[in-house]
């Protein structure tokens, strides 16, 4: 069994795949637009003008595959309650990746020297998604 995070954007997905490819070196293994579907959507499932937007992408980051789309393309993003976590190889690799994530973004807690990690720091994304980078001993 597997746990994947499927995050919705709400009309920037695109734009946050393409974020993510190039700060965390994310490899794209599919994205689909709601105008390719098969199959007509339901009513009001797809707002006018949002036929290009992503209904549905996949991405690996390292080992781990997220899924991702513009859900209702509201463009209102929301997203608390939770942080994706990151673990560095070592310390440099994590600065390299905090500083890629907070590119536009906010520092919730700088990347420093904790009691269980030689680096570890939080911070939201320019698409407000919370990111904890951490060193393993």
């Amino acid at each position: 069994m597997q746990v994947q995070p499927y995050l919705f954007f709400d009309g920037r997905c695109e734009e946050a795949v393409e974020f993510y490819r190039k700060a965390l070196g994310a490899e794209v293994t599919m994205l689909g637009r709601f105008k390719d579907s098969p199959e007509p959507h339901q009513p009001g499932m797809v707002p006018p003008g949002s036929e290009n937007k992503v209904m549905h992408a996949t991405f690996r980051i390292g080992d781990a595959t997220v899924m991702a789309s513009d859900g209702r393309c509201q463009g209102r993003p929301t997203f608390q309650g939770f942080s994706l976590s990151i673990t560095a190889p070592d310390a440099a690799k994590a600065e390299t990746l905090f500083a890629s994530l907070a590119e536009g973004g906010q520092v919730q807690m700088p990347l420093t020297k904790t009691f269980w990690s030689p680096r570890f720091g939080m911070v939201a994304d320019r698409f407000g998604v919370s990111w904890m980078i951490n060193v393993a001993h």
